[in-house]
């Protein structure tokens, strides 16, 4: 559906992208990640035709989106990050106007309308003036506006930013009801939306590609990176290299919480399947010290996604 090949984007000196090639396949949901200024919303603008790439390609359906932007924009629903809104219009005038530009047929305007309406749950609003409506009915109509020529392909950029939790959640709930029967690319910086949301990451940091798998299996490589803790009474400085030598082990870092910490407090990185406890317990026996306590962590995602993008 989608094929992005060593796409680059250069302004002046800054190279915003950077030689970057993934595709999107037909009926996925993809969450398009990374931190601000990543390059995320240079490589949607360009998919979406608002910008020509410096080189590399973009095929949207076997289309050129140098040589066939206008067939591509018909296939493709875009929300900006800034909403693309007339806020003196009232909704149903609004969308109606959209309609229209996209060239939907009179005679199935007032229906599409309608359909859409259904679909984005605005029939509460429909003739309010849009400045008057909260930022996650806003949201609601961008959706609709992308969606009322009923495209194969959506493209949407930071589509819950700005909302509470309970309006971030409706818009969840959309996107994956739209993943059904669309592809969807989804953008944004929250690696929670992404997990809850999309069926595939995309991780880019400086313009580059980190990371591109499936949502299980960021979370199996996630499991792959542990945190001990443990309180040790009596423990010298050489315990810490025996603790270095232990399989899986690549840090070993003495802590210093606040509270009543009464032993010296480590914490013991890992990047091994393997549970180093035993390892620890060992160690710490056969230099007759004492346990005072030890916890095991299991890395996040958004701690996988901060050293993906850190070290990169």
């Amino acid at each position: 559906m989608i094929e992005i090949s060593h796409l680059n984007k250069i302004y002046g000196m800054q190279r915003a992208v950077d030689d970057i090639s993934f595709n999107v396949e037909k009926g996925e949901i993809v969450g398009f990640l990374g931190p601000n200024g990543a390059g995320k919303t240079t490589t949607m603008k360009m998919i979406t035709c608002f910008m020509p790439p410096t080189s590399g390609s973009i095929l949207v359906d076997g289309m050129s989106v140098e040589e066939q932007s206008l067939d591509i924009r018909k296939r493709i629903g875009y929300l900006p990050e800034l909403n693309p809104l007339y806020l003196d219009m009232n909704v149903i005038d609004f969308l109606a106007y959209i309609a229209e530009l996209r060239n939907i047929e009179k005679a199935q305007r007032s229906k599409r309308v309608r359909e859409i309406v259904d679909v984005c749950a605005l029939g509460e609003v429909l003739h309010k003036d849009i400045n008057q409506l909260s930022k996650g009915y806003k949201q609601r109509v961008g959706l609709a506006q992308a969606m009322i020529h009923d495209p194969d392909i959506l493209i949407l950029d930071e589509p819950t930013i700005g909302l509470d939790p309970n309006q971030v959640v409706d818009i969840r709930r959309l996107i994956k009801q739209l993943g059904r029967e669309k592809t969807v690319i989804l953008s944004t910086h929250i690696l929670t939306e992404v997990q809850a949301t999309c069926d595939r990451a995309v991780i880019i940091n400086r313009g580059k590609i980190v990371a591109d798998a499936t949502i299980s299996e960021l979370q199996r490589g996630a499991e792959k990176h542990n945190v001990i803790e443990i309180e040790i009474g009596d423990a010298s400085d050489a315990i810490v290299d025996k603790f270095s030598a232990i399989d899986g082990v690549d840090e070993v870092r003495e802590i210093f919480p606040d509270g009543s910490s009464v032993g010296r407090n480590f914490r013991i990185s890992t990047q091994s399947t393997i549970d180093p406890r035993r390892d620890i317990f060992q160690v710490v026996v056969d230099n007759n010290c004492v346990i005072l306590g030890m916890e095991r962590q299991v890395r996040s995602l958004e701690e996988v996604f901060h050293k993906l993008t850190m070290q990169n």
